[in-house]
């Protein structure tokens, strides 16, 4: 199973109000495991970025003015995404940008399944937060390097947290005892394990049933 995680940053929050992709991360996930196959692009937007937006994600018109148009990457991203279903945080913000740069290019929309992180995380821990820094502390992930929005990073980010919220990423074959995670992603009481001596009720039983039996290997 090939699933594709995506991200995006932007210069605005609305396509429709001339608002233009500035960076796209992609990340490969094989049967839940990370391939190490990536796409990553920061891409010229041909319009100003508003400084409210750099400070969340560093991207500046100078620094973006040299980079591909999206249009001369639209087939490799494209051709990356393929068919697989998309692993996307907030999916309607991330594909109504790409949408509407794919149609600026005269390619097709995407028709890909998709899977929002945000409706996961919403439906598994209703009334938690459920934005991508809250769901990397409920789950241990180390999101120090988040100074600031990235897409390859937040990509990189989002895998680890999808495979928590389905299970997918095993926290190990050991049998000690462990602490069992609360809804609100805090710890409980430990599980203690089950006992397994006999009673003696049970002792006495096994005691009058060798009795039966001529010369028990068990009293040996």
């Amino acid at each position: 199973m090939r699933e594709i995680v995506v991200d995006t940053e932007t210069t605005g929050l609305s396509p429709g109000s001339g608002h233009r992709v500035i960076e796209i991360g992609c990340l490969e996930l094989v049967n839940h495991v990370p391939t190490g196959s990536v796409f990553h692009e920061y891409l010229n937007p041909e319009r100003d970025v508003p400084e409210e937006v750099v400070r969340i994600h560093g991207l500046t018109d100078e620094f973006l003015v040299g980079k591909p148009l999206f249009e001369s990457v639209a087939d490799v991203f494209l051709k990356f995404v393929s068919d697989s279903r998309l692993i996307i945080h907030n999916a309607e913000f991330d594909l109504g940008f790409l949408n509407a740069e794919l149609a600026r290019a005269g390619r097709s929309a995407l028709r890909n399944g998709v899977v929002d992180t945000v409706a996961l995380a919403r439906k598994k821990y209703p009334g938690a937060p459920a934005n991508l820094d809250a769901l990397c502390r409920r789950f241990g992930i180390d999101n120090t390097e988040r100074v600031k929005h990235g897409a390859l990073l937040d990509a990189e980010l989002l895998a680890e947290v999808y495979l928590e919220l389905v299970g997918g990423r095993q926290p190990g074959l050991t049998f000690g005892t462990r602490a069992a995670v609360a809804p609100d992603g805090g710890a409980t009481a430990a599980w203690t394990p089950r006992r397994h001596e006999p009673t003696a009720d049970e002792t006495a039983a096994h005691e009058a049933f060798l009795d039966t039996l001529p010369n028990p290997i068990w009293r040996r």
